[in-house]
């Protein structure tokens, strides 16, 4: 589990491609702190770390991984965003991270306001099969993982689309910084809406799967029954 309060931006150092997954070696100030089969959150992807020694460590994605985020597109010399596993006890600043990623937004506009920045990005864009569904976990002043940085959705400037403000910290410490028009980045929204979601599916008689009181499959959220339910 992660908050998406990135701790340290580093650097691919190479990259090692086999049997259709890739091997990452990631130069990072985090190195000393982590030991084998530690989770690391690599742009909002939970991987599992070695030390490689020097400043280094390692972690292996594997075919659906690279398929399903923008990880298979990472270079060497790239940077990303990184988050170590949220340790027992220590401070929730952020909002509840799993590192695993639903999808694939791309950025849309970008707006310079002062020293901060407001961001938009098509939740539905060409290409990027499934991620429109995705819009519906979103909400105004909620909160979504934008590769692995946790965010305040500022505004929604229509279905399928999400703005977020930008402060010169977050600006000056995660990748945001370097985003330009077109790029892609990791989307992971928040995994309480999914819940909800679910659990009303169920209480209406829609829910899939061998404990669906429906077992109907489909189901989804719907006006009528948020008002059923005393959400409206």
């Amino acid at each position: 589990m992660f908050t998406g309060l990135v701790q340290d931006v580093g650097r691919i150092a190479a990259i090692s491609r086999e049997n259709q997954g890739a091997t990452l070696t990631i130069e990072t100030t985090l190195a000393e702190r982590l030991a084998p089969g530690d989770s690391l959150a690599v742009n909002g992807v939970c991987l599992t770390v070695t030390p490689a020694g020097s400043g280094k460590v390692q972690a292996t994605a594997i075919a659906e991984t690279l398929a399903r985020t923008t990880l298979g597109a990472l270079r060497g010399g790239s940077r990303v965003n990184l988050e170590p596993a949220l340790a027992a006890g220590a401070p929730l600043g952020g909002h509840l991270v799993q590192g695993h990623v639903d999808g694939v937004a791309r950025v849309e506009a970008i707006e310079t306001r002062g020293d901060s920045r407001e961001i938009t990005f098509a939740l539905g864009s060409p290409g990027e099969t499934g991620t429109a569904a995705l819009a519906r976990y979103v909400a105004e002043k909620g909160s979504v993982a934008l590769d692995g940085v946790s965010l305040t959705v500022a505004r929604l400037p229509r279905n399928e689309a999400l703005t977020v403000a930008l402060v010169p910290h977050t600006l000056g410490h995660t990748t945001f910084g370097e985003l330009q028009v077109g790029q892609r980045v990791n989307v992971e929204v928040d995994i309480v809406a999914k819940y909800v979601e679910r659990l009303l599916s169920f209480a209406a008689g829609e829910g899939g799967g061998d404990g669906g009181r429906g077992g109907g499959g489909g189901g989804g959220l719907s006006e009528a029954l948020l008002r059923r339910h005393g959400f409206m």
